[in-house]
C-alpha cells in the first residue's frame, strides 16, 4: 500500500498477518483457529503487549508462525518523528519479546517490521535497513479495527482480495471482531482455490526461494504496454583511436591528372581540369519554327457580337426607365436598319425624361450607335426610341 513492491506471490497466493498482539482472551482463539485449518501468519508484536504477557510470544514460537515486531507503544507519528526517539521505538519493541522468546530469540524472531498506521518515514527506513531489518506493508487491509460487525470485516477481506487476486491481508489478533470473521474467511479462501503462504527469513540451511526483479513489483509492466519513461542511454566506451589521417592525393583515384600538373594548374590561377563527367550537348539540328498566328484568328463574328451588345443595351436601358419611372417598358428589336423601340402606356412628361442626355438609357443607346463603336464593330442594328404624343 506504500510501495511498488511486494512480496513475489503467484496468482491466488495469500500471506495472512496479524498486528498488535499478544493479548490472550482473543490472540489464543486466533491460534486454535490457524491450528484447526493447519495455517501459519505471521505476527507483528508490541513490546508492551509482549512484556506483558510473554506466554503468549512463546505460544507462536511453539505453534511455529512467524513473529515480528511493531514498536513498543504503536505510536502513529512515526512519519515526522525524530530518528532518535524512532529508534528508540523500535529497540524498545525488539527487546521485549527477545526477552520472551529466551534462547531461542536469535533463532525465532524474524527480522521483519511494520510500521503503526503503516506511517513510513525514510529515515527510519534507512535505520532498519542498517539494522538487516525488513519493512513490511500490507496489500489490503479489512477495516477490522474499526466499529464495525464481523460480518463487514469478512466482507472487505474477500472483496478486496478479490480484486487484488493475491497479496498481503493485514488483520489484528486482539480484535473479537476479526476472532469472529476468521473461520468464514479461511473456509471461503480455501474454496476459491486460494493458498496460504507462510514466509519465513531465509537461512543457511533454508535458501532465498529463487525469484526474478520482476515477481516484486506490485504492477509489472506488461510487454505489451508502451514504457513509461525514455530507455536510459547506454555508456559507450570508445577506443582511443587518435587523429584520424589525412587524405592524400593518390587517395582521390582522379584519372589522367599528375600531382605535379595539379599543382601547376592552382599556380597559374587557370581553372581546375575537368573531371567529372559533363551532360551531353544539345542535337545540333535546327529546330523548326512554327508561323505566327493571323491577326483574323482572333476576331469576333459581326452579327453574334453585335446581337450581344444591341440586346445587352436594351436590357440596360430598360432597367433605367423602369427605375426612374415606375413603368416596365416592353422593348421590340425588328431586324431592319430602321428598327423601332416602342414605349407604350407612358405619359408625355415621362418621355421626355427619358430622352433627357443626363440618364442612362439615352446615353447607353448613343453609346452603342457612335460612329467609332460602327467603325469597330462593323455594321450594328440601329436602336430608335419612338416616343408618341397624345392628341
Amino acid at each position: 500500500m506504500q510501495y511498488a513492491e511486494t512480496l513475489p506471490l503467484a496468482d491466488h497466493e495469500v500471506v495472512l498477518t496479524f498486528d498488535d498482539g499478544p493479548l490472550p482472551r482473543n490472540s489464543n482463539q486466533i491460534l486454535e483457529i490457524l491450528a484447526s485449518q493447519c495455517v501459519k501468519a505471521t505476527f507483528f508484536e508490541i513490546g508492551r503487549m509482549a512484556q506483558a504477557s510473554p506466554e503468549g510470544i512463546r505460544k507462536l514460537r511453539d505453534a511455529g508462525h512467524t513473529i515480528g515486531t511493531h514498536t513498543r507503544d504503536h505510536p502513529l507519528s512515526m512519519n515526522h518523528m525524530s530518528i532518535e526517539r524512532a529508534r528508540q521505538e523500535i529497540e524498545e519493541g525488539i527487546a521485549p519479546v527477545k526477552a520472551a522468546l529466551g534462547d531461542s530469540a536469535e533463532a525465532s524472531l524474524a527480522p521483519f517490521f511494520r510500521f503503526p498506521g503503516l506511517l513510513r518515514a525514510d529515515n527510519v527506513e534507512q535505520y532498519l535497513a542498517a539494522q538487516g531489518i525488513q519493512v513490511w506493508s500490507a496489500d489490503f487491509v479489512a477495516d477490522d479495527w474499526r466499529h464495525i460487525s464481523a460480518s463487514r470485516v469478512y466482507d472487505l477481506a474477500i472483496g478486496r482480495l478479490e480484486a487484488k487476486r493475491k497479496g498481503i491481508l493485514l488483520l489484528h489478533d486482539i480484535q473479537a471482531r476479526t476472532v469472529a470473521a476468521l473461520p468464514r474467511i479461511l473456509n471461503v479462501l480455501k474454496a476459491r482455490g486460494y493458498h496460504i503462504v507462510h514466509v519465513v527469513p531465509a537461512t543457511a540451511d533454508r535458501p532465498a526461494t529463487p525469484t526474478e526483479p520482476r515477481q516484486w513489483l506490485s504492477y509489472p509492466p506488461s510487454e505489451n504496454a508502451l514504457l513509461a519513461h525514455w530507455p536510459k542511454i547506454p555508456n559507450f566506451v570508445f577506443a582511443d583511436l587518435g587523429q584520424l589521417p589525412a587524405p592524400a592525393l593518390s587517395d582521390l583515384d582522379w584519372p589522367e591528372v599528375q600531382p605535379s600538373t595539379l599543382m601547376e594548374t592552382l599556380d597559374h590561377r587557370s581553372p581546375l581540369p575537368v573531371l567529372w563527367p559533363q551532360p551531353a550537348e544539345p542535337p545540333s539540328e535546327s529546330t523548326a519554327t512554327l508561323p505566327a498566328p493571323a491577326r483574323h484568328l482572333f476576331e469576333m463574328p459581326i452579327g453574334l457580337g453585335a446581337t450581344r451588345h444591341t440586346i445587352a443595351t436594351a436590357h440596360r436601358s430598360e432597367q433605367v426607365a423602369s427605375n426612374q419611372h415606375g413603368v416596365r417598358a416592353k422593348p421590340v428589336l425588328a431586324p431592319s436598319r430602321n428598327s423601332q423601340r416602342l414605349f407604350r402606356n407612358r405619359p408625355p412628361a415621362q418621355h421626355r425624361q427619358a430622352n433627357h442626355p443626363s440618364h442612362g438609357s439615352s446615353s447607353a443607346a448613343t453609346r452603342a450607335t457612335s460612329p467609332a463603336a460602327a467603325a469597330r464593330r462593323g455594321p450594328l442594328k440601329r436602336l430608335v426610341q419612338v416616343k408618341k404624343k397624345d392628341a
